[in-house]
């Protein structure tokens, strides 16, 4: 089954640790608690916890003393960076929970995302209740409102922290069982490129476990974790829009590592230009001034979508060929003639050619293209019958073409750990 780590400033919020270790070793888990103290002071670090302040600031890549240096900023950087190299490398992680406010969940959080999706994680913070994307990002991080602060045990924090050790005794000793052996297959969607992935998912068959992404950001990160975490054994990325939102400013940006994942784990890709049309804002008051004279759909009251130029186009282009020119494994990316989305089907509000010309051929001499890495045109809009059909020809020539690991059904790269 593993291990159960509770972790935490065991300086301070010590008896709260204590008492949800406690709670989930008295139901039968094995628990392993962890102190994350930074004060560097011995008076202040208990001998009763199964990992010292000293060991995780050990694993530090420039050793203990990067941790303990006197300055709380930067001893807190330095123990998180720690603690992900100590927890990473572990092989009998079955779960972790862990309790802080700001300063805790900062220190904490990190090495929670940098644990497989799947592993159970449950963090009680005082900043739960709020915007706590920097904390969780991609992962499955689950976040507690702690309601009182996490200062002490009383009739409310017992109840919050022992619901929250019970849920995490629950996760581990009774692990959701492992899905069947299909090669999982990631695809990334949106709202104007749905009915391409939904045909496309349908037509891969019983033979495959298709996860759909949406492309918000979020999801593109999430994909490429889970590429990271060797659990994708093929990528239909078709909807690319993330990068828009990345040159042009958008909300739904991916960051600077898109498509970094492939190119890092080689795993067999077939992209497209899904929605490269768009960049995606809010309510339509939120729209950047510089761009309020541009070419805007209000999609809903909460999302608004501004047209890429044929200079975003180009820029959008450059970046996604160097992505696709860094990648080892497979490729193949597809050019929608007739369309990036249902907004830029002929007749509707978003339908640019030249627009999107310049984005095709700025794709076709950017890549450098070889047997394994091809960028080919098709005269049909991305959700047309013809264009899925393409999708999935290719994708069956990519496993073809990959790793003996993808061409069995299995992902290449990083497995999960001692809990799977």
């Amino acid at each position: 089954m593993g291990r159960a780590y509770v972790v935490g400033t065991f300086d301070t919020k010590g008896a709260e640790l204590r008492y949800v270790a406690g709670l989930a070793a008295a139901v039968g888990v094995q628990v392993g608690t962890v102190d994350l103290s930074t004060s560097g002071d011995p008076a202040d670090h208990p001998d009763d916890v199964d990992v010292s302040a000293t060991e995780v600031a050990a694993a530090h890549p420039r050793g203990a003393g990067a941790v303990f240096t006197g300055d709380r900023g930067s001893a807190v950087a330095a123990m998180a960076e720690a603690f992900e190299h100590w927890l990473t490398a572990r092989d009998d992680v079955a779960g972790v929970l862990g309790l802080g406010g700001s300063g805790g969940t900062a220190l904490i959080t990190p090495a929670m995302r940098a644990l497989p999706v799947g592993v159970p994680k449950l963090m009680v913070s005082t900043v739960a209740a709020g915007d706590v994307s920097g904390y969780v990002d991609a992962s499955d991080i689950a976040m507690f409102p702690s309601v009182t602060d996490v200062a002490g045990l009383n009739r409310i924090s017992r109840r919050v922290l022992g619901n929250a050790a019970h849920a995490l005794a629950g996760a581990v000793r009774d692990p959701v069982p492992p899905a069947d052996d299909l090669p999982a297959v990631a695809l990334s969607m949106f709202g104007v490129t749905t009915p391409c992935v939904t045909a496309t998912a349908r037509g891969l068959g019983a033979g495959f476990d298709p996860l759909v992404f949406h492309s918000t950001g979020t999801g593109g990160r999430a994909m490429e974790k889970l590429v990271d975490d060797g659990l994708i054994a093929t990528v239909l990325d078709i909807t690319t829009t993330e990068v828009c939102d990345l040159i042009a400013g958008g909300v739904m940006s991916a960051g600077e590592q898109r498509l970094d994942a492939i190119a890092r784990t080689g795993v067999p890709y077939v992209g497209s230009c899904g929605a490269l049309d768009m960049v995606n804002f809010g309510a339509f008051d939120t729209v950047p001034e510089q761009y309020r004279e541009r070419h805007l759909y209000r999609h809903n009251p909460q999302v608004t979508l501004m047209r890429t130029t044929a200079d975003e186009c180009r820029r959008i282009g450059e970046f996604l060929a160097a992505k696709l020119n860094a990648c080892s494994g497979p490729v193949r990316f597809l050019l929608p003639e007739g369309g990036l989305s249902v907004l830029d089907a002929s007749g509707q509000p978003f339908h640019d050619p030249a627009a999107d010309e310049v984005l095709f051929e700025t794709l076709e001499n950017e890549v450098r293209q070889h047997a394994d890495r091809q960028v080919l045109r098709l005269p049909h809009n991305i959700n047309d019958t013809e264009f899925v059909d393409a999708l999935l020809r290719e994708f069956h020539a990519v496993r073809e073409a990959g790793s003996p690991a993808a061409a069995v059904g299995q992902p290449a790269g990083r497995q999960t750990g001692g809990r799977e």
